[in-house]
């Protein structure tokens, strides 16, 4: 008779404090980070106890295999038919996962290291486009002078002025803005609650100034938020899905005019508009990772997208050898045909 393992050998037996300890309070992730770890363990779970039909008090560590998780990987792929993206998402989480009890227990460093092992799949790099600056004025501008349409005009010009994410918008707080001063600022509460300060220039801080005079008593305390809707007569948050709905109502009403513009516009587009504005204006790229809240500047460079009179100054300096060039011109066909005039 096959003895029962014991509880600390089960595979999902530390699951609960790798999410609700280690994640969230000793590494500080987000709550939708720790969310996308939950869902991508859930996954792992489902298809263990439902597609191989595996009692979960009977899988052990020593089961997740390197050809279990590749077979995983697989039905990821053929039956779930899931993205690229989304298959390494879910592989990311189980390789954290498992490094995770292997730190607490050198005994299950050979599980992880197996695991480890297994491949992500490539994801073509894709080229995300970003509002020009000759459709931008036209786009911040599209609000019209009513109630809705100056709160409106507010919330894109500053996503667009700061670059912060859609989440860091709707957190703001009254509190957290320096208006009446040379140099206006706004604390930024970012993922893994990292604070940093954005200066903001002065025409995005008069627009907050006329907007919380007339949506905010002068008297309101300072975690009022900033943006809000109120419900049954609470005062909200407002919520992201909303702020999207904005972004994409005057993304789509430029489009009409502007046939440059994108096809869909939302809140990270003008966050990417204006990195991408500050590399070509030659903020250097280690300033705009800061600007940006990022970890690291490697994050950064997927929006340095240069302009086509960078690569063609890239070029006139460059010698075809020069990797430099040879990384600027990569991907870049559109551009080329059209510096070229074949397109």
């Amino acid at each position: 008779m096959n003895k029962k393992p014991e509880f600390k050998d089960l595979f999902f037996s530390r699951t609960k404090d790798f999410l609700d300890l280690y994640l969230t309070r000793q590494e500080q992730r987000s709550p939708d980070t720790v969310k996308a770890y939950r869902i991508s363990l859930t996954s792992f779970y489902t298809y263990v106890t439902e597609e191989k039909k595996i009692r979960v008090m009977n899988f052990c560590f020593g089961d997740c295999t390197y050809d279990f998780v590749l077979s995983y990987s697989q039905y990821l792929q053929e039956v779930k038919g899931l993205a690229n993206s989304t298959v390494n998402q879910r592989l990311a989480a189980l390789k954290s996962y498992l490094k995770y009890v292997s730190d607490g227990d050198i005994a299950l460093m050979q599980v992880y290291m197996g695991v480890s092992k297994v491949p992500l799949l490539k994801i073509p790099k894709l080229h995300r486009p970003v509002i020009e600056k000759e459709d931008l004025g036209v786009f911040l501008d599209m609000p019209a002078d009513t109630t809705f349409g100056n709160r409106d005009r507010v919330i894109l010009v500053l996503l667009f002025d700061s670059a912060i994410r859609v989440s860091e918008l709707t957190g703001i707080v009254l509190g957290d803005l320096t208006l009446n001063t040379l140099s206006p600022s706004v604390v930024i509460h970012g993922k893994g609650r990292k604070m940093r300060a954005i200066t903001l220039n002065q025409k995005c801080a008069e627009h907050l100034k006329e907007y919380i005079r007339r949506y905010h008593s002068e008297d309101a305390p300072p975690e009022t938020p900033l943006f809000y809707t109120v419900i049954h007569g609470k005062m909200n948050h407002m919520s992201q899905r909303n702020v999207e709905r904005i972004v994409k109502k005057y993304g789509d009403i430029t489009k009409k005019d502007r046939p440059t513009m994108p096809d869909s516009v939302y809140p990270h587009m003008l966050r990417r508009s204006r990195a991408t504005g500050l590399y070509r204006d030659g903020v250097p790229l280690e300033m705009v990772s800061v600007i940006l809240g990022h970890s690291s500047s490697e994050v950064t460079k997927t929006y340095a997208i240069p302009s086509v009179d960078q690569m063609r100054e890239a070029l006139e300096k460059g010698q075809p050898e020069d990797e430099q060039v040879e990384r600027i011109w990569e991907g870049k066909d559109e551009e080329i045909r059209q510096m070229f005039g074949l397109s």
